[in-house]
């Protein structure tokens, strides 16, 4: 991997993987907004879910759960409210997930799925 861009869409692409395995439907990837962007929407039979992913290669910078801190969970939560108006969507059940991904140079990829966040 060469850049934190690269690592970062293998691990979008990896999570994806993982969600649909799971049984979810990727609706969107990559959504932007003023707010912010939405790395996954997905649905889960009739409840949508907000997927922010983490991936990273080593700890020097933390694990990628520590990246996910209260207010980038704000700025998800208000990204998800902007994606659901301009995709006209009413009243529906929003679960908030996320994937952590822990991808090292080497060895074992490790995958963690942390749901209703």
């Amino acid at each position: 991997m060469n850049t934190a861009t690269d690592l970062g869409r293998r691990g979008e692409d990896a999570a994806c993987r993982y969600l649909e395995h799971e049984g979810l439907s990727i609706l969107a990837r990559n959504w932007r907004c003023d707010d912010g962007e939405l790395d996954v929407v997905a649905t889960d039979g009739t409840r949508l879910v907000v997927v922010e992913v983490k991936c990273r290669s080593g700890t020097t910078r933390g694990t990628p759960l520590e990246a996910v801190t209260p207010d980038k969970l704000e700025r998800v939560r208000k990204s998800a409210l902007r994606w659901l108006s301009a995709h006209r969507i009413g009243r529906v059940e929003i679960r908030f997930d996320v994937i952590a991904i822990e991808w090292p140079p080497e060895g074992q990829v490790r995958l963690h799925h942390l749901r209703g966040v």
